[in-house]
């Protein structure tokens, strides 16, 4: 009895339980005068010593079992159907101790009163809080916009609970494909088929439709997704099991659809053998940890159970939030791995050697890259100089090391490159290549594949934002399209690739079908519930889509082979290829010239050795 009584002394609204509860002890009091006035039809009475020992113990036991239950803790326009049970509950106890208490107390208690006394005290102590439950719905219900929940499963009623109960958004209806649903009433709410949608729609003028399915195959929420993205209603979605679990979510967050919604492939399940043949119980160090790669992968890793996990990054900021974030994951799923962030670039070989030999790292996975095309083009001797020495400097720092395995995370646009980006890129293969024939101590792999959806500098964010402003959404050309794969999907294959590598290796990931730009940024207008119009057509539509022309250095299309000499593995998104490489002599020649010409900030140089080299490097492509 301490506890409860402890805490309705609290200071916190300690005068609005002080009120309740007196309003309580009051109601108690009336509904018994009531009951016994109605028993014995007559109102005026006198009250004996053994009569006010029942009153005070009756209210004693409802104020009691109030607090027990927690109705002092309830926000009465939060109050929903669990805290009538406990009012309800409170007062069969409250009627008992009454009729009990005549019993040992010898008090003139007709056997009636109890019950007459329990449905008097329902509706005095429940009637009010009722009544203020549904004022403060009804004024609320005003203020907030109308939307859907599609889903009347467990996810669609803790949704609709949330959200009825809080300030945001006001539920008004809920669809669902099962008929066996349809017709029922959840929270005062009727679930309706989707296929009333449209006239629903007309009725209600929803803001938005929540997604609030998350018990269903990816194939099935793919169709899903492609059903409701020719809906003329913005679409969002509550967060996936797996997200809720890590505690990177709640479970009545409401978000846009995820990406992997709008690329509409299924990943395939890892092999999880191969995921943690180089990571269980080793030593692992990723460069560039803050990027997108580098930072899924390190979340992957961590999950992995390595001993110790390095964390490189040259942005301060980056390694700060994926250190951040590490340190949360590995308290939420008890974890006990050392964590080691270092700030360092990729081109100091020294750094890089004294923090592998200090953790005995054993596992490497290079993610640390200039990618953005535009960018490399305008800057090209920091762009060699990052991917290409950059990547040099960590490979001899890992066999320098002893180092067992080192995997580089390369690109679909090393492949018959356009721009320096890429042919950068296929230079540092190059590197390993002949890295991997100098030596036997370390192996090498190379692992290559096209975009990633929500990476940094991808079109995804980019064409939310545009769409957020009012458009126009930019594509350069209509025609152009690229491979694409979720983040977790490709730093899922890269860590299995680097599982069955031999040394010198080149690692191909299948990327399924290209996606087309122009049609991934009408899924998203579509998606954000409003309507396209591309540009040159006379089509009407909310968003523009303007067409601004390729960049200097982009293809049309991108590939991820350089021949066509390639072979499957033990895993079905993975193959290896063959092709042409330099021995470590011819090599170590050209890098010296291009570090020469890199000193020198001779462009043309650049270019010439690029040109000259196995890259395939075409900048008139």
């Amino acid at each position: 009895m301490i506890k409860p009584l402890q805490f309705l002394l609290s200071a916190k609204r300690k005068n609005k339980r002080i009120i309740t509860i007196s309003y309580d002890i009051v109601a108690v009091m009336l509904s018994l005068y009531l009951a016994i006035g109605l028993r014995l039809n007559e109102w005026i009475f006198t009250i004996q010593t053994e009569e006010f020992a029942s009153l005070f113990l009756t209210v004693a036991v409802t104020i009691y079992a109030f607090a027990r239950l927690g109705m002092y803790r309830a926000v009465l326009r939060y109050m929903m159907l669990p805290a009538l049970g406990y009012i309800f509950i409170s007062v069969v106890l409250s009627a008992l101790a009454l009729a009990l208490s005549g019993f040992f107390f010898q008090t003139f208690i007709p056997r009636s009163v109890p019950l007459i006394y329990a449905g008097l005290a329902t509706l005095t102590l429940g009637g009010p809080r009722i009544l203020i439950r549904t004022f403060y719905y009804h004024y609320y219900k005003r203020k907030k916009p109308n939307v859907f929940i599609y889903g009347a499963g467990a996810t669609g009623r803790e949704l609709a609970y949330a959200l009825i109960s809080g300030d945001e958004y006001h539920p008004v209806v809920i669809l669902d494909d099962d008929l066996s649903k349809v017709g029922q009433i959840i929270f005062g709410l009727r679930v309706h088929h989707s296929d009333e949608f449209e006239s629903l729609k007309s009725l209600y003028e929803p803001v938005k439709l929540l997604i609030a399915i998350n018990n269903i195959s990816k194939g099935s929420r793919l169709r899903l997704v492609e059903k409701l993205s020719n809906w003329p209603i913005a679409i969002q979605s509550v967060p996936s099991v797996e997200d809720i679990a890590l505690g990177k979510a709640s479970s009545t967050e409401v978000r846009d659809l995820d990406i992997s919604d709008l690329l509409g492939r299924a990943p395939v399940d890892p092999d999880l053998n191969l995921l943690s043949k180089n990571i269980q119980g080793r030593s692992v160090f990723v460069t560039g940890a803050g990027g997108s790669i580098g930072s899924e992968l390190c979340r992957q890793i961590l999950t992995l159970k390595p001993s110790k996990l390095v964390l490189f990054e040259l942005n301060e900021y980056n390694l700060y939030a994926i250190d951040k974030e590490l340190r949360i994951l590995k308290n939420n799923l008890k974890i006990d791995a050392d964590i080691i962030s270092a700030l360092g670039s990729v081109q100091r070989q020294n750094r890089i050697e004294k923090l592998m030999l200090a953790h005995n790292t054993e596992t490497v996975f290079h993610a640390a890259a200039y990618k953005h095309v535009p960018i490399v083009e305008d800057n090209v001797v920091e762009g060699i100089r990052n991917n290409v020495f950059g990547t040099l400097a960590a490979a001899e720092a890992a066999i320098n090391a002893n180092v067992k395995n080192f995997t580089l995370i390369s690109t679909d646009k090393a492949v018959r490159p356009t721009n320096v980006m890429g042919a950068s890129k296929r230079m540092a293969e190059l590197v390993l290549q002949a890295l991997a024939d100098r030596q036997n101590g370390t192996t090498f792999t190379m692992v290559r594949f096209g975009n990633v959806l929500g990476s940094s500098g991808s079109v995804v964010p980019l064409f939310k934002e545009q769409i957020k402003k009012g458009g126009p959404v930019t594509v350069t050309h209509p025609d152009i399209n690229r491979f694409f794969m979720l983040i977790p999907e490709a730093a899922q294959l890269v860590i299995q690739a680097s599982s069955m590598a031999k040394n010198g290796q080149v690692f191909v990931l299948d990327m399924g079908e290209p996606v087309k730009i122009l049609d991934l940024a009408k899924r998203m207008v579509h998606l954000m519930g409003m309507t396209e119009k591309v540009d040159g057509t006379f089509e009407e539509g909310d968003i523009e889509i303007r067409f601004t022309g390729l960049r200097p250095g982009e293809k049309l299309y991108e590939e991820l082979l350089v021949g066509d000499n390639v072979e499957g593995t033990a895993h079905a998104k993975i193959m290896t290829a063959c092709e042409h490489k330099l021995s470590w002599n011819d090599m170590s020649e050209l890098l010296q010239q291009l570090d020469g010409c890199c000193h020198e900030f001779d462009f043309d140089c650049i270019k010439q050795i690029l040109l000259d080299a196995p890259t395939g490097y075409n900048p008139k492509g």
